[in-house]
């Protein structure tokens, strides 16, 4: 350790980024990951054996929340032999390890899956999964009680004054909530466009919680504020349970109580799904409308997981939006087969990519205006 810790020391002292390529600096960057990794294991570790937060913290120089983390990633690692295999070895991170770890535990013999993830997805990507894993394995486990229990409310005084406000809200309650802000937010953002003072979505949705709160908002969005996937047999059986194979939950959130899923079907259109029989996926039609059965099968996610949708760049689900994979300009249908979700800004880049690659025409060669938008045909 002495001598690894001279090494590094030395390489640290030698360390010129402003003299490298690209390609070296990239090199000496993994370099650097792989060895924070190792010694993060050894940290973990030794944390369990002493299990102080506090002194973790002082020796590590993190905060006490960092630290009680590390405690618990410890005790997760303790019988995830595979995850803890991966760690040693510096293949995974602390946090990789210790949302892999969790998953295990709730649901033994999901490591290999996620460890797989982990090599190829970013680390939002992969604790999105693992934390589904440990909602859909604990969800027949008095989820209601325990849902309740864990809402919570917090606010703090930040950089500039300016207010935080912190929410853990229950699924039926905060989905609605965020759709509404994400709704008035895109609201607030195209009126921007016009005038042309566009600034960081997170500004607009800003505002958009700003005006819900103070009842000043615009008006409801145009879709559903909340969509419920109940699998028929659990409404069969009067609402009373989930067995395995089963779904009661909001897709790209997670599981609701099917008691709850009852008082909310009680006000609510209801649409059957079976994505055993006739496939919506199959449906074109070549309008920049999307049409109703499109757009829900979309939200829904792929069956039979229903799992909501995140970005097919980055795997991002805030804020995604409906992108022709071929330009509707180019006569490219609004089909489940033609549209995938994207977050704006990687929705943008495809745009700017497509138009570079002259893309964004339509198939007689003309080019189309700015916007990717042609003039309607004349009448008579």
């Amino acid at each position: 350790m002495d001598e690894a810790i001279k090494w590094l020391e030395k390489a640290n002292a030698d360390l010129t980024p402003e003299l490298m390529t690209a390609d070296f600096a990239r090199d000496r960057l993994a370099k650097y990951a792989r060895a924070e990794k190792l010694a993060a294991f050894g940290r973990t570790l030794l944390a369990r054996k002493l299990d102080d937060a506090a002194e973790i913290a002082r020796a590590a120089g993190t905060s006490l929340g960092k630290a009680k983390a590390t405690v618990e990633a410890a005790a997760a690692l303790g019988d995830a032999g595979e995850t803890r295999d991966a760690f040693r070895k510096g293949d995974i991170s602390l946090d990789q390890a210790s949302e892999i770890a969790k998953a295990e535990q709730a649901r033994p013999g999901s490591a290999a899956e996620l460890l797989d993830l982990a090599g190829k997805e970013s680390f939002h990507v992969l604790k999105d999964k693992a934390r589904r894993v440990v909602s859909d394995a604990e969800q027949y486990k008095d989820l209601g009680p325990r849902q309740r229990a864990a809402r919570s409310g917090r606010s703090y005084t930040g950089e500039l004054g300016m207010v935080h406000i912190n929410l853990a809200l229950e699924p039926h309650v905060g989905a609605p909530i965020v759709n509404r802000a994400e709704a008035e937010a895109g609201r607030l953002r195209r009126t921007a466009t016009k005038e042309g003072t566009v600034e960081p979505f997170e500004r607009y949705l800003a505002d958009a919680y700003a005006a819900l709160l103070a009842g000043t908002a615009a008006g409801r969005p145009g879709r559903a504020e909340m969509v419920v996937v109940v699998s028929h047999e659990v409404a069969k059986r009067g609402w009373s349970e989930v067995k395995q194979g089963e779904t009661c939950k909001i897709p790209g959130v997670g599981p609701v109580p099917p008691e709850k899923a009852k008082e909310i079907a009680a006000d609510a259109f209801l649409t059957g799904v079976f994505y055993d029989g006739v496939d919506l996926r199959h449906l074109k039609r070549w309008t920049r409308n999307t049409p109703v059965e499109v757009r829900l099968a979309l939200r829904l996610g792929e069956p039979p997981d229903f799992d909501g949708i995140r970005c097919a760049d980055c795997g991002n689900r805030f804020g995604t939006q409906n992108d022709h994979v071929l330009p509707h300009v180019a006569k490219g249908p609004a089909s489940t087969g033609n549209l995938e979700p994207r977050c704006r800004s990687c929705h943008d880049l495809k745009t700017a990519a497509d138009r570079k690659a002259g893309k964004l025409r339509p198939p007689d060669g003309k080019p189309a205006p700015p916007g990717g938008k042609r003039a309607p045909p004349p009448r008579g």
